[in-house]
This record gives C-alpha cells, structure tokens and sequence, in this order.
C-alpha cells in the first residue's frame, strides 16, 4: 500500500522541491503508511530485509536507476540521511509494549499466557509472543521488563530518547 502511496505522489516526490521538505512528505505520508500497526507486528528476519529496502525509496525519490550501481551508503549520504526505519519500529514497540504492561487489562494477559479458554495455555512463551517482545527484553527476561514498564522513569530512560537508530559502519 505504501509503494502505491507513493506511485501515486511520485511527481511531488521526484520534482525539483527543497530535499528536506521532500523527506519530511516522504516520512509522513509513506511511512505512516507502511508502518500502520507496527508495535504489534513479530518481525522475521526477511521482514527486516524488506522493510530495509522499502526505506530505500530514496533512491526512486532521487530518480537513481537500478543500473546506475549507486551503493545504497551512497545514496543515504545523497540525501543525509540514516537507515532507521526499523528504530522506529522498536521504538512504536518500546511505547505500545510499556503501554500494555503498566495497566492490568485483558490485552496482558493475553501477552503473558493466563487467559483461561478451551485451549490450554502453558507457561511457555509461544513463538509469535516470543519474536514480540524479543526486540525490548535482550536476553533480560520477561519479569525485569514487566518490572520496567511499572516504573515509567527507568523505562523512559532504557527505551526513551538513547534508544536510537543503528548506524552502520561500511568498508571504504
């Protein structure tokens, strides 16, 4: 839907406007798009590499071919810009998650397993819940990141603002 998006501005996003005000279209219009609901979504490894190279819409935005052999490092320079649109994912996440287990509702229990149903729920995280939360917890444990989203401080300062974007380094 994103990609249709932006097919459909194409001419504003491609046109001879500042560059600045182009990314800031870009971000709100497209990635708005792209990224609806993405705090609840359980990312795969090929779900990064397509969302990664969905960010790559910057070289559609400076109308570089595929045949050019522009690396993509080359192009985020072009445009100052930094691979961050999965940060941006972790960070929805980071928000949505800590939303989630700072209030008793049915939605955390359903994260935690303790609805009661004709299924039986183990005490085990299942795969999808797993991949959910993998990207915050980082090998602490589900109980420390519980304990975390009750206090809102230490909270804001693991996941708040020095939670940023992963700058790749590259080989010259």
């Amino acid at each position: 839907m994103a990609k249709t998006a932006f097919n459909k501005k194409r001419a504003l996003f491609t046109s001879t406007l500042d560059l600045e005000l182009r990314k800031k279209l870009v971000k709100c219009y497209i990635w708005s798009i792209a990224l609806y609901g993405a705090e609840t979504w359980a990312l795969r490894a090929v779900d990064q590499k397509h969302l990664e190279s969905f960010e790559m819409c910057w070289r559609r935005m400076e109308k570089i071919s595929w045949t050019d052999y522009v690396k993509n490092e080359e192009v985020l320079l072009r445009v100052k810009e930094q691979r961050n649109i999965l940060y941006e994912i972790r960070k929805r996440k980071a928000n949505w998650i800590g939303h989630i287990l700072s209030r008793n509702c049915l939605l955390q229990r359903v994260i935690e397993g303790k609805i009661k149903g004709g299924i039986e729920v183990t005490g085990r995280l299942g795969r999808e819940r797993r991949k959910l939360l993998y990207d915050l917890k980082e090998r602490r444990g589900y109980s420390h990141l519980k304990e975390e989203a009750l206090d809102r401080t230490m909270w804001r300062a693991r996941f708040g603002r020095g939670f940023g974007p992963v700058v790749r380094q590259t080989a010259n």
